[in-house]
This record gives structure tokens, sequence and C-alpha cells, in this order.
């Protein structure tokens, strides 16, 4: 058994062109293509026109928008802000508790010290 992993036949520079964006790049690959172009470099490579790349993708050009149409981020948001309200009611009696049972081990000590006297 060879744990050699056979590399692609055809890899060779292809220009990758976003229409949209009016965007072209060389790289390598293996996509096939019938059309060709003259790269910036005089050589003439082959063309894969793609209709969406780094240049004009919503989320790398900053214009990513999110769409919401059944109040998932509102329903979200409305869960964290009553968890938030319960974790500090919640820990407004627990104050509340601990300062009572401080000032009931205040009076037993108290007790326990007139008792002894």
């Amino acid at each position: 058994m060879s744990n050699k992993v056979s590399q692609p036949q055809d890899y060779r520079f292809v220009v990758f062109m976003d229409e949209a964006a009016n965007y072209s790049f060389l790289t390598r690959s293996t996509a096939v293509s019938e059309e060709t172009i003259k790269w910036e470099d005089g050589n003439e490579y082959p063309l894969v026109k793609v209709q969406i790349s780094s240049a004009s993708h919503p989320f790398f050009t900053g214009e990513e928008k999110i769409i919401d149409t059944e109040g998932r981020v509102d329903r979200f948001k409305a869960r964290a802000e009553r968890a938030a309200k319960l974790r500090a009611s919640l820990g407004n009696k627990t104050k509340k508790a601990e300062k009572e049972a401080a000032k009931k081990a205040e009076k037993a000590s108290h007790a326990n010290e007139a008792a002894e006297k």
C-alpha cells in the first residue's frame, strides 16, 4: 500500500474573472475552460468566469446584512435580557438571605454570650 497522494495531471495557471466586480486573478487550478485571456504578463491563460469572488461577496466587502425574517435575533436578545434580569434578581435574593443569616447568627451569638453571664 502506497502512502503517496496522486497529484492532478492538469494543474496549471488559470485566470479567474469575477464579472460582477470586474476583478480577475491568476492562480493555479485544474479548472477546465474553452476561453483564454491575455494576462498582464503578456502570456495567454485559460479563463474561468465566476459569478462571485472575494471582490463581490458581501461577507468580504463588508456589505453583509443580516436578514432575519423569523425574528430569531430579536427572540435571542429578549431571552438574554430575561436571563440577565433573573440572574440579577436571584443575586439580590441571595444577598438579602445572607444578610438575614448574618443577623440571626449575630443575635444567636449575643444570646449565647448573655446566657453564659
